[in-house]
Formats: C-alpha cells, sequence, structure tokens
C-alpha cells in the first residue's frame, strides 16, 4: 500500500475516493488500474472501514470475508493509490477544474484537489431512542462490534443485543466467541418473513450460509434468540443495571403482561443504518428516500450521481452490506476511470458486476422487507424520555413543538425545541425526530424531512483555527502529511 506518494506542489488527481471501507477501497482499486491518478481518503488509521476495523497485526479471526480485504489492499499498493490515513473530511467544493477536497489531518489543514470524487463513505447504527438508553453502558451495536474488533475490548461482561437486521448476528457471535456473556439476541422483527422472497434468497445463498454460521455460534454459545421482542428500557444510573425487554406485536406496539426485566451490565442496540450523506447534501446531489426509511443519493447504472463528476457507492446511495458496496465502488471506479481517462470500457467485466449488483441490490430490498420499522416504537417512550442527548430535547418537547407551535416538518421543531441543533448535529437524533415529528403530523417521513436533519455544511468537526487557516502549505494541491 502507498502512502502519499506524490507529496509535491500543484499534485492533481483524476479521481478522488472518499472512504476506504469496502466501496473506497473497490473504486480506488478499479480507478487506478485504469491509470487514473487516483488518491484514497479516509479518516480512519488503517483501510478497511467499520466492516474490516483490525487492529495493527490483526489478521482477521473476527472478520468475514477477510480474503477479500487482503486481495483490495495489495491492488492499492500494485496500482500505486496514493492512500492518505486519518483525513477527516469536512467539505468539498465544486470549482472549474473539478472539485477541491477540504480535510484535517491532525488537527492541520489539508486539501485535495481532483477532477471526479467517488463519495463513499458509509454508514453508521441507526438509534430509537427509548427509557434509558442514555445511561452508561447502552451502546449502539455497531460500537460494541468496533471496540471488540478494533482493540480486543469487550464492552461488558454480560451483554445484551437488541433491535433488528441481521447485523445483530455477528455482534452477537463475536462477543460469544471472545468469552462475553451475551445473556439474549432480542429480535424486534421476524426473520421468517425473509422466506417471502425466495428468488432473492436462491441468488444470494452465500449469505444465508453465513447467516446460518452465526446462528450456529449462538446455539453453541447458549444465547437465547428471541424474535419480536426488544429492549424497551435500561435501569441504572451510573451504569447499566438490567434492561426491560417486551413482546412486541406486528405493529412493534408492547403485548401487555410481556414485560420482563433481564440482568446485564451492557445494553447493544441497532436498528439499522444511517447513511452518511453530509457530501453528497454539500454537493446538491439529488436525494430519495430509500426502502428502509433512508435518505441516500440517487445514481444512476455507472453509479453516477446527478452532479456531473460525481460518483456515490456502498451505503451513501442505499444499505445493502459490505458484498453490495464492494461491487458498486467497483462499478463507480471504472467508470470514474474511464471517464476521466479515456480508456475503452471492459465490457464483459462491467457486464458481470452488473449481474452482481443486480443480485446482491435484490437481497438488500428482500432485508428491507423483512426487517421493516413500524412506528409503534415511538409508544415505548414517555414524556421525559430525552431524544436528542446534546441538547436534552425530550419527546413531550418535541410533541410540544408540533401541538402547541404549529411546527409542520423537522426542521421547524429544530429551530423551535433544539434536536440537531448539538454537537452531533442530528446524526444520531435526526432519524427519531423525523419520525416523531411526521407521526404528530399524521403522515410518513419524506425525503424533504430528513434532508432538513441531514444538511451539514460541515461533515466532521473541525477547530476554528484550521478553518481560519484555509489551504495546507499556502495551496499546496497534495495535501500530503
Amino acid at each position: 500500500m502507498t502512502t502519499s506518494p506524490a507529496e509535491r506542489p500543484g499534485t492533481r488527481y483524476d479521481i478522488a475516493v472518499l472512504g476506504a471501507g469496502p466501496a473506497g477501497l473497490a473504486a480506488a482499486v478499479a480507478a487506478a488500474g485504469q491509470g487514473a491518478g487516483t488518491v484514497l481518503i479516509d479518516a480512519g488509521a488503517r483501510p478497511g472501514g467499520q466492516y474490516w476495523r483490525h487492529r495493527e497485526g490483526d489478521e482477521g479471526a473476527l472478520h468475514h470475508g477477510w480474503g477479500h480485504f487482503r486481495r483490495l489492499r495489495r491492488g492499492l499498493s500494485a496500482h500505486g493509490a496514493d492512500y492518505r490515513p486519518g483525513h477527516c473530511v469536512w467539505h468539498v467544493e465544486r470549482t472549474e477544474a473539478g472539485f477541491t477536497v477540504h480535510a484535517t489531518r491532525e488537527g492541520s489543514p489539508r486539501t485535495v484537489r481532483a477532477k471526479a470524487v467517488i463519495v463513499a463513505t458509509g454508514a453508521y447504527d441507526r438509534q430509537l431512542p427509548f427509557p434509558g438508553w442514555t445511561t452508561p453502558g447502552v451502546f449502539t451495536a455497531g460500537a460494541v462490534q468496533a471496540l471488540l474488533k478494533g482493540h480486543g475490548v469487550p464492552a461488558g461482561r454480560r451483554i445484551a443485543v437488541a433491535g433488528t437486521g441481521p447485523f445483530l448476528l455477528p455482534v452477537a457471535a463475536g462477543l460469544a466467541e471472545a468469552g462475553v456473556r451475551v445473556v439474549g439476541v432480542f429480535e424486534a422483527g421476524l426473520p421468517t418473513a425473509f422466506g417471502r422472497h425466495p428468488l432473492a434468497t436462491l441468488r444470494n445463498l452465500p449469505k444465508l450460509a453465513e447467516g446460518a454460521g452465526y446462528l450456529g455460534t449462538l446455539l453453541r454459545h447458549r444465547v437465547p434468540y428471541r424474535t419480536r421482542t426488544t429492549v424497551v428500557a435500561a435501569h441504572g444510573t451510573a451504569t447499566v443495571t438490567g434492561a426491560t425487554v417486551a413482546r412486541l406485536d406486528q405493529r412493534w406496539r408492547i403485548v401487555p403482561g410481556s414485560t420482563r426485566e433481564i440482568d446485564c451490565d451492557t445494553v447493544a442496540v441497532g436498528y439499522g443504518f444511517t447513511p452518511q450523506t453530509e457530501i453528497p447534501l454539500q454537493l446538491g446531489c439529488a436525494m430519495r428516500r430509500d426502502a428502509d426509511g433512508s435518505l441516500v443519493a440517487r445514481v444512476d447504472a455507472r453509479q453516477r450521481a446527478s452532479v456531473d463528476g460525481v460518483y456515490v457507492a456502498g451505503e451513501a446511495c442505499g444499505v445493502g452490506g459490505a458484498q453490495l458496496s464492494a461491487v458498486e465502488g467497483e462499478l463507480a471506479g471504472l467508470h470514474a476511470g474511464y471517464a476521466t481517462t479515456g480508456s475503452a470500457p471492459d465490457r464483459r467485466r462491467l457486464a458481470g458486476l452488473l449481474r452482481r449488483r443486480a443480485a446482491q441490490r435484490s437481497f438488500a430490498a428482500a432485508l428491507h422487507r423483512a426487517y421493516p420499522v413500524p412506528d409503534g416504537w415511538q409508544t415505548w417512550l414517555e414524556r421525559d424520555t430525552t431524544v436528542c442527548r446534546c441538547e436534552e430535547v425530550t419527546a413531550g418537547a418535541i410533541r410540544e413543538a408540533v401541538d402547541d407551535l404549529g411546527a409542520t416538518d423537522p426542521r421547524a421543531v429544530k429551530l423551535y425545541a433544539r434536536p440537531g441543533m448539538g454537537l452531533c448535529q442530528g446524526r444520531v437524533c435526526g432519524y427519531a425526530t423525523t419520525c416523531l415529528v411526521a407521526r404528530a403530523n399524521g403522515r410518513r417521513p419524506t425525503a424533504e424531512d430528513l434532508r432538513g436533519m441531514a444538511t451539514r455544511p460541515i461533515a466532521h468537526p473541525l477547530t476554528l483555527g484550521a478553518l481560519a487557516a484555509g489551504d495546507d502549505s499556502g495551496g499546496d494541491d497534495s495535501g500530503g502529511g
């Protein structure tokens, strides 16, 4: 792998790839393989993103598809791509010559210029609030997995894993294999609904085998797996001392008389994922509301966004897992490479990728239908349940902004009651706030509702000093550090 081989003033790239997860790695390798001058920019210390997060010297004991990662890592070096770890991108702007990517590295400004941009920024855990979810010891499922993969540290000793979606399985299985007592996996949905999509299943049998492997691990470690059940409250003050779980009906309302308390010191919760779309929004890309309720960028068959020179791959254009992300990344890298270098398209390679993308997307669509998030979760909330952790805005305050102040959309509620105005800028509470406001107004959330909580002129926190410093090295386009 190459790290900044051409740190000299005036360096301009054909393609800047943002994010070094499955989509970004595949895009960078494909683009560089076409002869395009490619830079891969990522906030992490090592490539792999959240999916292939690892420690130094780790050879993938806790990872699925590690061989694919190693091949991509070798390809990155073999094709001479410039890899920039530790670079936090906070803004991308359109210029006459292409795009200027603004980032910081260890607090200092870094600037990269390129003809085209591939956005592969991934996603993070979607959270639904519930009483006690701000108690220390309540984590996102992704955070628990990141601690284990990235540092070898279990988040607790007795962990309850709750939420919905297949991601709960590898999280729980990884914890169990690491010696943690997983007191239960509480799946709010009914995974057997996936059986109503046999065609998608047959086209993706390896994924079913992967899921079966995780279930086998849970069985071997005697981890209870409960469906139509979830954690509806966490207990404790200084730390979690237990949780309340409950059976849910089809609309996710608590079944009367079904609640019970469990003994745990940690709760890991995840209800799907929220794509990181700050950069497409900054660039004015057309967006849409996806089947899972997320705001995502619109792309065409070549992974091109609505803005010329912008490509989007992976979760930012629709949550579908690492395999789909890698295929989309390769397609984006190839097409960006063809466009910037004028090289002839490899029709056979493209046809194979398009078939794989279609199969993966059908599987992702089936998963979204099998693991919906009905709005019955809102009935778990009490009036004083915190929704926005940063500004300590409660569910009651959000409803008052609608009922008493006449707010009709999340942006108005944001101005009246301040959810989304704190440090995270709505990354954690944005989805929940949008759903609460829409339901209070008697309708379903729209793409415009989600945009109101997702648009941010600064995609990553930075200091005022770094902002005032402007370009690094007096306009050094290399941005090397």
